[in-house]
């Protein structure tokens, strides 16, 4: 596919069929275009929406590219996009040794952070965990801690061309809404945090036909998970629901609740304070609705109330801080 055809189409306000953005991912990654052509096509989709069938060509060539991995338990994935620009503390990082610690078996995907100072590969590195690719390590990772962590640069080496080109960016490409949808070892369940509404509905439409138990949040406010700083909404499998913070009795918090520090130290203590009990009320309501969220997600039947029981359980009895230190352990 000549990409001065595809950027000439896209320029001129056209979309790309699913069949044509699932073949300009592939040449994308093989190293067909130079640095200046990957820059450019990124760079449109900042101009404009990506529409479903863009989403969905640009998803179905990531999952065949990548490195599979293959679980017999029924893993969950927690991951926002990222790119709301809110530089908060690692919330879904958080909430994955949380959900892991009430029982859910996690496959977390991450990476470093594009928008924010610390992404779920930051984190973890910081603290001294080894990436790795080896199934049988992640395996073995998942029955010791209950759950396993991908860094995605490991899971995605034809990504290699466009990482750098990312990486000078500094800002949130079409990567980014991909992220969630790409995990190799292809949850059937899956708590996703957008930093749109329509890519909230985008992605809604395409899980509908993905044969998994989800749900999907943005807050009205723009986070890319539920903030408590506003009204949020979850898309699940059976439909669409606008809550308040009052709604899950937690109080309204302001973003200066959620900062993430700035710096990697500072980061990695509130990290830490929050594992060990030490967090604030507020630091630890947000864990807690997160988490919530994704245990209903993996138990619609039985309601949000007793999900997020089961969330603040797992935090306060410091399971979710064992989980985290027996992942370390690899």
């Amino acid at each position: 596919m000549e990409m001065k055809r595809v950027l000439t189409d896209l320029i001129g306000h056209q979309a790309l069929d699913k069949q044509t953005a699932h073949q300009v991912l592939i040449d994308l990654t093989s190293g067909k275009y130079n640095p200046s052509q990957i820059s450019a096509f990124m760079t449109v989709y900042m101009m404009r929406g990506i529409t479903v069938e863009e989403l969905a060509g640009f998803r179905d060539a990531m999952l065949e590219l990548c490195i599979a991995v293959r679980f017999d338990k029924p893993v969950m994935d927690l991951c926002g996009t990222g790119g709301d620009a809110k530089n908060t503390f690692n919330i879904s990082t958080l909430s994955s040794f949380v959900v892991a610690a009430a029982g859910q078996p996690v496959a977390k995907h991450g990476n470093y952070g594009v928008s924010s100072l610390s992404g779920s590969s930051n984190i973890l590195e910081y603290f001294g965990y080894k990436f790795t690719n080896d199934i049988d390590e992640l395996k073995r990772s998942l029955d010791r801690a209950n759950i396993c962590f991908m860094h995605a640069p490991l899971f995605h080496p034809a990504m290699k061309n466009v990482a750098p080109i990312r990486k000078e960016l500094g800002v949130k490409t079409f990567f980014n809404m991909l992220g969630p949808m790409v995990n190799p070892a292809f949850p059937t369940r899956q708590l996703v945090g957008v930093f749109s509404l329509e890519l909230a509905r985008q992605y809604g439409y395409l899980y509908q036909q993905a044969n998994k138990d989800f749900v999907i949040l943005h807050s009205l406010d723009g986070y890319d998970e539920i903030s408590l700083t506003s009204a949020f909404k979850y898309f699940n499998n059976t439909g669409e629901t606008l809550l308040e913070p009052e709604d899950l009795q937690l109080r309204r918090l302001s973003p200066l609740d959620l900062s993430g520090g700035n710096t990697m130290e500072e980061s990695a203590k509130i990290f830490m304070d929050i594992l060990e009990g030490k967090g604030t009320l507020a630091q630890n309501a947000v864990v807690m609705a997160n988490a919530g969220m994704a245990l209903f997600c993996g138990d619609q039947k039985s309601g949000i109330q007793l999900a997020f029981t089961k969330a603040k359980e797992a935090l306060e009895s410091g399971k979710a801080l064992e989980a985290f230190k027996k992942l370390l352990t690899n």
